[in-house]
């Protein structure tokens, strides 16, 4: 009974505790009710009981500090835990409100890239017509300028050589210039040598004329009879004929020849009927093989043609080919030939008769 009253004693000892002083922490307050217990179970007089009592509540004492310790150390883990909890909640509730404020400014700046992307495309588009149609135009440009390059180019080489003739030209100008002088100086000459000529010619045409009368209508005892051609021709109407019948180192070619008609104010006798074809032929005298007389016929750019321009009207006169540099010879009695105008022949000479 006396350790049942002991351990209840024990008990309402260590069940009732004093105020914990100020300035003591609870293990120094737990220490002095254990002190004051002791002390209080020395003066008790059953020492074993108080022995026993004092190991029990020591004990007791432990594990209640043990258990102090553990549950204030809970209630640390709880407090920190509650706010880290509490941290935690208002971090999220502030990213919650913060992600809610992004995500209206990124719908905001969604809806506005999305109207900004609508214009880029549609600038895009635009961007690629006038691209498409820029193509085309460089392409057109590009075109147009080799064209203009061509141009360029062919009119470069073109001014090049109109400035080439133009110096040609100035040269050609200049020497022409000098000639022109000359040739004034030249006409001044002439001019004054015309005038001499002409004064000269007036006084010839009154002695030819008296000339003529004279070859014409020689005087016989003072009275003049007229012929129809001068002395020394051969009249056969309605011409004059001049047989040209020289030594053969006196003959003369074909131009020779009309040179010597022209000095005697005619010319090599031209055929225009087959009656002046038989007269001109009977007039070639002593001529045979390839020697005979010049007429007026003469090859020209592949025709035969007469002294006075005019074509040969009877090819059966002259069957053999015109040739340039070839001219005809009548041949007594053989008709006409083609020869060298350069040979040396006879000739025939033919001037209108006087009328009388």
């Amino acid at each position: 009974m006396e350790e049942e009253g002991e351990v209840n004693y024990a008990s309402v000892v260590f069940k009732t505790k004093r105020p914990k002083p100020e300035g003591k922490t609870e293990e120094e307050t737990v220490y002095d009710e254990v002190k004051v217990r002791n002390e209080t179970t020395e003066k008790s007089p059953d020492t074993n009981a108080g022995l026993l009592a004092d190991k029990e509540t020591e004990k007791r004492s432990r594990r209640y500090q043990r258990s102090t310790c553990c549950f204030g150390t809970v209630c640390v883990i709880l407090l920190l835990g509650i706010i880290g909890v509490c941290v935690y909640l208002t971090f999220i509730h502030q990213s919650e409100s913060q992600l809610k404020s992004n995500q209206t400014a990124l719908l905001v700046e969604n809806s506005y890239l999305t109207k900004f992307n609508s214009k880029l495309t549609v600038d895009n588009e635009n961007l690629t017509k006038n691209l498409s149609d820029l193509t085309v135009r460089i392409n057109n440009l590009t075109q147009a300028y080799d064209v203009l390059e061509n141009k360029i180019t062919n009119l470069t080489a073109e001014n090049k050589n109109l400035t080439e003739e133009n110096q040609k030209l100035n040269t050609q100008n200049q020497k022409l210039n000098k000639q022109n002088q000359e040739l004034e100086a030249e006409r001044k000459n002439l001019t004054e040598q015309v005038q001499t000529m002409e004064a000269m010619q007036v006084e010839f045409s009154v002695s030819r004329a008296q000339w003529s009368i004279d070859a014409y209508c020689p005087k016989n005892n003072n009275a003049r009879k007229c012929n129809h051609c001068e002395n020394g021709w051969k009249h056969t109407p309605p011409s004059c004929y001049a047989v040209n019948n020289p030594q053969p180192d006196k003959m003369r070619s074909w131009e020779g020849a009309r040179k010597d008609c022209r000095g005697k104010g005619s010319d090599l006798a031209v055929v225009v009927d087959f009656s002046e074809k038989k007269t001109v032929s009977d007039y070639s005298w002593g001529s045979s093989g390839m020697k005979g007389y010049w007429i007026g016929l003469k090859a020209e750019n592949g025709k035969w043609k007469w002294i006075d321009g005019s074509d040969l009207a009877d090819s059966s006169w002259m069957p053999q080919d015109p040739q340039d540099g070839q001219c005809v010879i009548s041949v007594q009695n053989k008709g006409w030939k083609s020869v060298s105008c350069d040979g040396k022949q006879q000739w025939i000479c033919e001037k209108a008769a006087l009328s009388v």
